[in-house]
């Protein structure tokens, strides 16, 4: 499986491990819902962090399996965040270096997230003429807003974590950690700071609203025409 398991006192962290971006293949995905559910059965374990080995939290789907059978075979990544949403013990997400597709959807379906500055986050399937099909168009707009959630689906650029961090009101990261180097301390001392925690903050309850929807999403799909 390429994700490694181990308990860091009371936290269960779940380290993707997939080179070059831990993307999101088949193992991968078994691995994490493996790890989720021996998480959940160890009574020592008040929480759980997800992060990614080397250079990426992941930069979503693992294009080598693009076409082929393990590209939707169960667990598929709908499948592995409901795992996340439904787990009865808090999931960090632990974001460094690249958050990308499905990579930022499954940080978006865990139910909390620290971020290192510096990470690219994006939704980049549109330059493939693809759209995000893991809710990430559902829940980004629900915690950095219509507009700017808007402006990363249709562009697919990378926006820099703490550009996002800045954003008025934005509930994508709860806390920025102070490194890369020390992001795994961090989200393993929030995740023990919100261990018992009930109910859980699922992204899908959080409203999404703009102040001018209809005039924005006709301005919005008269420029993209355009």
């Amino acid at each position: 499986m390429s994700a490694d398991y181990a308990v860091h006192g009371d936290v269960a962290v779940i380290t993707l491990n997939n080179p070059p971006v831990n993307g999101l293949g088949l193992s991968t995905r078994q691995a994490i819902v493996h790890g989720l559910n021996q998480a959940q059965a160890d009574e020592a374990v008040t929480s759980i962090v997800i992060t990614g080995a080397g250079k990426a939290f992941s930069g979503g789907a693992d294009i080598k399996e693009f076409g082929t059978p393990k590209a939707t075979q169960e667990p598929h990544l709908l499948s592995v965040i409901n795992a996340i949403e439904n787990a009865d013990k808090p999931v960090v997400a632990a974001i460094h270096s690249v958050a990308m597709g499905g990579g930022l959807e499954l940080a978006l379906g865990c139910h909390y997230r620290v971020c290192a500055l510096g990470a690219d986050i994006a939704l980049p399937e549109v330059k493939l003429g693809l759209i995000p099909g893991a809710g990430g168009t559902q829940r980004l707009p629900r915690v950095i807003g219509v507009e700017a959630a808007l402006n990363m689906i249709v562009s697919g650029e990378p926006v820099k974590s703490e550009m996002l961090a800045m954003l008025p009101g934005q509930k994508l990261f709860d806390q920025m950690a102070e490194s890369k180097d020390s992001l795994l301390q961090e989200a393993i001392s929030f995740a023990q700071s919100v261990a018992g925690k009930s109910p859980l903050p699922l992204i899908r309850h959080l409203p999404c609203k703009h102040p001018n929807e209809d005039a924005f999403f006709k301005f919005s799909l008269t420029w993209s025409m355009a």
